[in-house]
């Protein structure tokens, strides 16, 4: 079963999948954020369109565990996709993700002008990855 992940942000949502056996994230695309109901339909079409049966929401925990204000923006926008998907919507903790996704594009050799919407898929592959591995040992 394929999985899809979302790195939720204020102006694009980075979209990362697994490969078919639900095992490897890849990062995947980037949705910009201009209307909610645009947003959705994409990422429904996504879900359609690779047969994905779980969604994984990143959720910007601070990292004193506490729920700030972000992160009940993603919790309200986790809802909506709840309503609209028809697939189950986990969210996943994802501290530094960025920050890990940011770093690792530093050493490659990216562009600069396309590096922040690569961040933002990266980041959403990170958020996946982390999920499938905590699934594999049963986390």
């Amino acid at each position: 079963m394929r999985i899809l992940g979302l790195d939720f942000g204020l102006r694009r949502i980075g979209v990362a999948i697994s490969d078919p056996t639900g095992s490897m994230a890849l990062p995947l695309t980037v949705i910009e954020k201009l209307n909610e109901d645009i947003e959705i339909e994409k990422i429904s079409h996504l879900v359609g369109e690779y047969g994905v049966g779980e969604v994984v929401v990143g959720l910007p925990i601070s990292l004193t565990g506490q729920i700030g204000p972000q992160a009940q923006v993603v919790l309200e926008y986790v809802e909506k996709l709840r309503a609209g998907l028809g697939v189950p919507v986990t969210t996943w903790d994802e501290r530094l993700t960025t920050a890990v996704a940011e770093r690792a594009l530093a050493e490659s050799e990216v562009k600069r002008g396309r590096k922040k919407e690569i961040v933002d898929k990266v980041a959403a592959a990170i958020i996946l990855q982390s999920y499938i591995d905590s699934r594999k040992s049963g986390g």
